[in-house]
């Protein structure tokens, strides 16, 4: 086991996160900045590094390059947009841990912030865009296939098929992020839910129901990763990253036909792993990117806690609420709690580290899988974090 951490994350920011709007990405964006810098005890002077992640569904023009200026950052060494779907807040942190261990920058700010529900539009609209999943331009406008739910429907539904499953698995993984997020004053959804309660939920694209789909918000989260020799001497207890990787399939409906569920999870998670000097039995908890309940599942197959088709036999063996051997999503995640695409896994890891998690605290955090995923899964970044 490597125990020797790449880099430290010693400052965590999170402005209000609502159900409305209230001001534009990049002002909530400059508000989480703040916070995380006053976090890490650091000045705006002290930051050499600022890496950007906006949200897929937005333009440009909605977290820009020119972010630095509005935060009142100067003399970076380190400035991009990162673009790559849901992955892009986890790929910043490992931008940010290479930089670092190049000597290009020592304290770099990493930001995601979005604004999905404004006053003339409901964040299903505002994700219902057209997915280029056949590589035919137009066909899937011209079939009404619009979202990311559209798609994983299509995913879910081959599973199951697959596998010979039922929607209940699905039932399993939603109601164990609400069993987290009951211990969660963050969350958003906090009223218990049952199975019976997962059956009358209305389908959104079956064989999804609307619990078993993400709860968007309005807001930003920032972390300010650091070299991890200096963390010690900063207010906040550090998180730090001790393995990552990355893994990216492509597309697979483009290359001919492929009967089982594959993403590019067990690449990324071979990497860190190896990184890391770990392998899954040696992980503690998960905080994965789940957007829908499906995720999960597929998750825990991919990054090598059990074989495919076998997820929801290991829930009910072994547990991923509160209580189980491995706990997973303890804050919620997307389900239940908020979505904030690659920035809700990052700062619930970052909570549970710093042992600031309240009623849903973990006692033994040697080593927690945090992930990040876009592209229908096909995009992952994983993240080996400990104390």
């Amino acid at each position: 086991m490597n125990r020797n951490p790449l880099s430290a994350v010693i400052g965590l920011g999170m402005t209000e996160l609502r159900r409305d709007y209230t001001v534009a990405s990049w002002q909530l964006a400059v508000e989480a900045i703040g916070l995380a810098i006053d976090d890490a005890g650091l000045t705006h002077q002290d930051i050499d590094g600022l890496l950007i992640n906006k949200s897929p569904i937005e333009d440009l023009s909605a977290l820009p390059m020119d972010l630095q200026d509005y935060a009142g950052l100067s003399r970076l060494n380190l400035l991009n947009v990162v673009e790559a779907e849901g992955s892009s807040m986890v790929q910043t942190l490992q931008q940010a841990t290479m930089a670092i261990q190049s000597g290009l920058a020592k304290k770099i700010v990493c930001v995601f912030a979005d604004t999905p529900l404004r006053p003339d539009i409901s964040a299903a609209e505002s994700f219902a865009i057209a997915m280029p999943m056949m590589g035919q331009t137009g066909i899937e406008v011209a079939n009404g296939f619009y979202s990311a739910i559209a798609a994983y429907a299509m995913a879910a539904q081959r599973y199951l098929a697959v596998y010979d499953r039922t929607t209940d698995d699905f039932a399993a993984v939603a109601i164990a992020n609400r069993q987290w997020a009951m211990l969660n004053p963050l969350a958003k959804i906090r009223k218990p839910m049952t199975l019976e309660d997962h059956h009358a939920s209305p389908w959104l694209v079956e064989p999804l129901r609307m619990l078993d789909c993400a709860y968007p918000v309005n807001g930003s989260i920032a972390v300010v990763v650091s070299e991890a020799s200096v963390a010690k001497d900063h207010p906040q207890p550090a998180a730090y990253i001790y393995g990552m990787g990355q893994g990216h399939a492509g597309n697979i409906n483009r290359r001919g036909f492929q009967p089982e569920i594959e993403t590019g999870a067990r690449l990324a998670g071979e990497t860190a792993y190896k990184m890391a000097g770990i392998t899954a039995s040696d992980v503690n908890a998960c905080e994965f990117y789940d957007a829908f309940s499906i995720s999960t599942l597929v998750n825990l197959e991919m990054y090598g806690f059990c074989l495919p088709g076998k997820a929801a036999e290991f829930i009910a063996d072994n547990g991923i609420g509160p209580g189980g051997k491995l706990p997973v999503n303890t804050g919620g995640g997307h389900l239940s709690s908020y979505y904030m695409q690659g920035a809700t896994p990052v700062s619930e890891a970052i909570m549970q580290l710093r042992n600031k998690a309240g009623e849903r605290q973990l006692s033994q955090l040697d080593n927690m899988l945090v992930t990040g995923y876009g592209g229908r899964m096909q995009f992952h970044a994983a993240l080996i974090m400990g104390q």
